[in-house]
C-alpha cells in the first residue's frame, strides 16, 4: 500500500493508545455488532453464545456478584451482562495493548493501522446513525401518545415512559432529531466530510447520552460509545480544531489523501463495495422502516373499538353500583389502545391491564389479566354511534356496562397544535 502523508515517528503514547483502541473498538464492534453489515445479527446469535457462557462464569467466579446474570442484550442495552462486556474488552483491550508494546516496542508508527480503525469506527457509528435517523423520520421509535398514554398520570410515568411520550408527540421534532442523524451518518461515510460528521455526530450522540442518561433510557452503554467514537474521530484533528476555534490561529489543511492500494482492481473493489454499502444502509433502512409502518408507529391499523371509553352506568349481578370514588371494583374507563391489549380504570384510579380478543362478526369480547389466564370475562357488546355496551359475566358476576366514547380531540395535548402567534404563553 502506499502511505499518505502522514508523521513518520510518533511518540511513545500516542502509540501506546493506538494499540489500545484498535483491539478496544473492534471487539466492541465484533460483540456488538448493532447491524452494521447485511445478515450480521444473524451470524452473531451463533458466535456470541460462548461469550454468553463466559461472561456469566466471570460474574460469578472472578466479579463474585451476588445474582447470577440471566439477562443479555435485548429490549435493554445496560444489562449487567453489558457492563460486564464492557469491562471485558477495556481489560483484553488493556492487556493486549501491554504485550503489543513490548513485542512491537521499536515501531515507528501506526500510520495505515489508525487509518483503517477509523474507517471500522466511522462506518460502525455511520450506520448506526442512518439507522436511528430513519426511525425517526419514519417515526417508528417514538408514537404518538396512545389513549391509554393520554390518560396516565404524570405522576404515574416512568422517566422513560415521560421522554418517549415528549418525542413522540411532535412529528417535526421527529423529523428533526432524524434528520440530524441521517445527515450525521452520510457525512461519516466520507473521508472529506468526515470531521464534519465527527462534530455533528459529537451533538447529536451527545444529546442522545444526556436523554438517556437524565431519563433512565437502558441504552446509556451504546449513547456513550457514539460519543467516545466522536472523540476518536476528532482526536487527529484536535491541534487544527483547537486552533480554529479557541486559539484563532490558522489552522492548516487536513490530510485527506486516501490509503490506497498498488493494485488497481483491489481499490475499484473496495470503491464498489463502499458505495453498496451506503446504498445498502440507507434504502435497507428506509425501506424496510416503511414496511414497518404497518405493524408500529402512528400509521399501524388500529383495532376495532379503538379509543377511550367513560363508563355511564355499571351493573353487577342486576344491582347498579354507584359511582364511588373509593371503588375499587367499579369501572370508570374502559380503554383500548393496541391489538389485543385493553385497559380498565378503576373508579379509585388503579388501572389494569387486559389481554384483550375480539371478533368483530360475532360481536364478542374475551378478557383476562396478565397474571390470571383462567379467570376470563366473556362479553357481547353493542355499538350506537358513541355508544358502547357490554353485556357478560366474570368470575361468576353478571355484568352490564354502557359506556359512551370520548373525543380524542378534546384533549388539550392534541387539539393545541402549533401557533405562530402567541399573545401569552400557552402553558397548562
Amino acid at each position: 500500500m502506499t502511505n499518505a502523508a502522514e508523521p513518520a515517528y510518533w511518540s511513545a503514547p500516542r502509540k501506546i493508545a493506538c494499540r489500545f483502541f484498535v483491539v478496544f473498538f473492534v471487539l466492541y464492534v465484533f460483540l456488538n455488532p448493532n447491524g452494521v453489515l447485511p445478515q450480521v445479527d444473524r451470524v452473531y446469535e451463533y458466535y456470541i453464545q460462548p461469550f454468553h457462557s463466559l461472561m456469566v462464569w466471570i460474574a460469578a467466579h472472578i466479579l463474585h456478584l451476588e445474582k447470577p446474570v440471566t439477562q443479555f442484550t435485548g429490549g435493554s442495552g445496560d444489562t449487567t451482562y453489558d457492563y460486564i462486556i464492557l469491562l471485558f474488552i477495556a481489560f483484553v483491550a488493556t492487556v493486549s495493548a501491554i504485550i503489543w508494546s513490548v513485542i512491537d516496542r521499536k515501531a515507528r508508527n501506526y500510520n495505515n493501522l489508525f487509518y483503517w480503525l477509523t474507517v471500522i469506527v466511522r462506518y460502525y457509528m455511520a450506520i448506526t446513525m442512518v439507522t436511528y435517523g430513519a426511525v425517526k423520520i419514519i417515526k417508528l421509535q417514538f408514537p404518538g401518545p396512545s389513549p391509554d398514554r393520554l390518560l396516565q398520570p404524570l405522576g404515574t410515568m416512568s422517566p422513560m415512559g415521560l421522554a418517549w411520550t415528549y418525542m413522540g408527540y411532535s412529528v417535526g421534532f421527529n423529523y428533526f432529531t432524524g434528520f440530524a442523524e441521517l445527515i450525521c451518518g452520510l457525512l461519516l461515510f466520507f473521508r472529506k466530510t468526515a470531521t464534519l460528521g465527527a462534530v455533528i455526530g459529537l451533538v447529536v450522540a451527545g444529546n442522545i447520552m444526556a436523554i438517556n442518561y437524565c431519563f433512565d433510557v437502558p441504552v446509556k452503554l451504546l449513547a456513550t460509545m457514539l460519543v467516545l467514537m466522536s472523540v476518536f474521530l476528532l482526536s487527529k484533528d484536535a491541534i487544527r480544531l483547537i486552533n480554529f476555534f479557541f486559539l484563532n490561529k490558522p489552522a492548516a489543511p487536513a490530510n485527506l489523501s486516501p490509503h490506497t492500494f498498488k493494485k488497481r482492481w483491489k481499490n475499484i473493489t473496495l470503491c464498489v463495495i463502499k458505495y453498496v454499502l451506503v446504498i445498502y444502509s440507507v434504502a435497507g433502512n428506509f425501506i424496510s422502516d416503511v414496511q414497518a409502518m404497518s405493524q408500529y408507529g402512528d400509521k399501524v391499523k388500529k383495532p376495532p373499538l379503538y379509543g377511550i371509553y367513560n363508563v355511564q352506568s355499571f351493573v353487577r349481578n342486576k344491582d347498579t353500583i354507584a359511582p364511588l370514588t373509593t371503588d375499587t371494583t367499579r369501572w370508570n374507563k374502559f380503554v383500548i389502545s393496541r391489538p389485543g391489549g385493553a385497559r380498565v380504570r378503576m373508579m379509585n384510579d388503579s388501572s389494569k391491564r387486559y389481554d384483550f380478543e375480539i371478533d368483530t362478526l360475532k360481536h364478542t369480547i374475551v378478557m383476562n389479566t396478565y397474571a390470571d389466564t383462567i379467570n376470563k370475562a366473556h362479553f357481547t357488546y353493542q355499538t350506537k354511534k358513541d355508544t358502547l355496551i357490554l353485556a357478560g359475566t366474570f368470575k361468576k358476576d353478571s355484568l352490564h356496562i354502557r359506556m359512551t366514547k370520548y373525543d380524542l380531540n378534546n384533549f388539550i395535548l392534541i387539539k393545541r397544535g402549533f401557533h405562530w402567534v402567541n399573545e401569552v404563553p400557552f402553558n397548562r
